[in-house]
C-alpha cells in the first residue's frame, strides 16, 4: 500500500488572477494529469450584436499560465464583484 500526496494548489476560489489575455476570478480548481487547473471567470464586456452563446467568460487554465493579480497590482481599480470575492487563502 502506497500513499500519494497531492501538491497544494497555488490559488484558491475567489482569488483575483491575471493571465495572458486578461484578468479574472478563480471559480473552481481540479487536479488533472499531475497539474492543477483553474476555472477562471473573466468580467463580461458589452453584449455582442449576436447575443451571448454561453459560458464564454469562463476558461480552464493550467497553474503555470496564471499569476496573482494582488502581487502585481499596478494602481488599477478592481470592480465591486472582484473586491467582494478577494480573500486570503
Amino acid at each position: 500500500m502506497s500513499a500519494s500526496v497531492l501538491p497544494e494548489p497555488k490559488f484558491c476560489k475567489g482569488q483575483i488572477v491575471s493571465f495572458i489575455g486578461g484578468e479574472g476570478v478563480i471559480k473552481n480548481y481540479r487536479f488533472e494529469s499531475g497539474n492543477w487547473e483553474y476555472l477562471v471567470k473573466m468580467p463580461m464586456g458589452p453584449e455582442p450584436e449576436m447575443g451571448r452563446v454561453g459560458y464564454e467568460t469562463m476558461i480552464w487554465l493550467p497553474e503555470v499560465d496564471i499569476s496573482s493579480l494582488i502581487n502585481h497590482f499596478s494602481g488599477k481599480l478592481l470592480n465591486l464583484e472582484q473586491k467582494n470575492l478577494a480573500k486570503a487563502c
